[in-house]
């Protein structure tokens, strides 16, 4: 399983218009089928530990998805069985990914990836790291989008927002768009491309 910082087209050709920035060769586990729900869960339990460092309350994740704190202790049973999640005992317990969960939702655990910058109405975000930026409607500039998966929560992303990604590490490349919309399953953003700049050398400051 190949998990990568990469930039490519939404043609059907599959031409290549950006960059590969690293690629990390990652042990293959067998399929695991999540329910959108558990995916869901799952993805913010490894937002907010991302965050914290620690053990995750079911109750923080239960805000975060819109559910109650019931559903989630019943969702992470059946995310245990599935060796996912770890729970830990005690008074400052909870849940805690473990390094499955990173590769059934196909994401880097690495502390060293190569950052790509992300700005949201204008603020840079530092706990949030894109992984994978595709370009779609390449030929109608007009209709171009972005969609971004993003490490780290989008819950505070909104429609309308402005956001900026980039530059990106080796071609420089920076999206600037607005948020049209989100799939809090798959922690994508999709952007309304307003404009895009792939400088030759080093971005300005």
């Amino acid at each position: 399983m190949r998990f990568f910082t990469t930039i490519h087209s939404g043609k059907r050709d599959g031409v290549t218009v950006g960059f590969k920035d690293r690629y990390i060769q990652s042990s293959v586990m067998s399929s695991i089928e999540l329910t959108p729900s558990q995916k869901n869960i799952l993805q913010e339990l490894v937002n907010l530990y991302k965050e914290s460092e620690s053990a995750v309350k079911g109750e923080d994740i239960a805000e975060k998805v819109d559910r109650n704190p019931g559903t989630i202790r019943n969702q992470m049973q059946s995310l245990k069985a599935l060796q996912l999640v770890e729970g830990v005992p005690g008074p400052k317990g909870g849940y805690k990914p473990t390094a499955n969960a990173y590769d059934a939702l196909q994401i880097q655990d690495m502390d060293d990836a190569a950052r790509v910058p992300l700005r949201h109405n204008g603020d840079l975000l530092e706990d949030a790291n894109v992984e994978e930026i595709d370009l779609t409607s390449v030929h109608h500039p007009e209709k171009c989008r972005a969609e971004l998966q993003l490490q780290g929560s989008i819950s505070d992303f909104h429609e309308g927002d402005s956001v900026t990604v980039g530059p990106t590490p080796l071609s420089k490349l920076q999206i600037i768009g607005t948020l049209a919309g989100k799939d809090d399953t798959s922690n994508k953003l999709i952007l309304t491309i307003d404009d895009m700049r792939a400088p030759a050398g080093e971005p300005e400051h």
